[in-house]
């Protein structure tokens, strides 16, 4: 993947939750690494991000069926808290058959993009 950053793995209760970092300066770019980790994972429980682009000024979360502000906005958080911008941070979890509870969710989501965005 052209502008893959970087990329790491956490294991929490055994789901699988991989951090993606990818350099994404429009919208169009952030829709084409989702398409091609899409691809890579089609049998990925859920695949969250968020984005954080500078010009035009654009953010955006996505829980992808996770429960609501439990995975996207805890993205978004940390890349804010950081500071990053054109970058967007992808999160594909496999499901491993323990529920996490929302602050588990939250937690596993912040700790993986924390790792991704070192």
């Amino acid at each position: 993947m052209e502008n893959l950053v970087k990329e790491v793995e956490y294991i929490e209760k055994k789901s699988r939750f991989i951090g993606y970092l990818f350099e994404c300066k429009t919208t169009t770019d952030v829709e084409a690494a989702l398409e091609k980790l899409k691809k890579e994972h089609k049998k990925a429980t859920h695949i969250c991000y968020a984005y954080s682009l500078k010009s035009p000024f654009l953010e955006k979360a996505v829980d992808d069926g996770e429960p609501g502000g439990t995975a996207g906005r805890p993205i978004l958080s940390v890349v804010q808290k950081k500071g990053k911008s054109d970058v967007a941070v992808f999160v594909v979890r496999y499901f491993g058959g323990i529920k996490l509870g929302a602050g588990g969710l939250v937690r596993a989501y912040t700790k993986v993009t924390s790792e991704v965005l070192k």
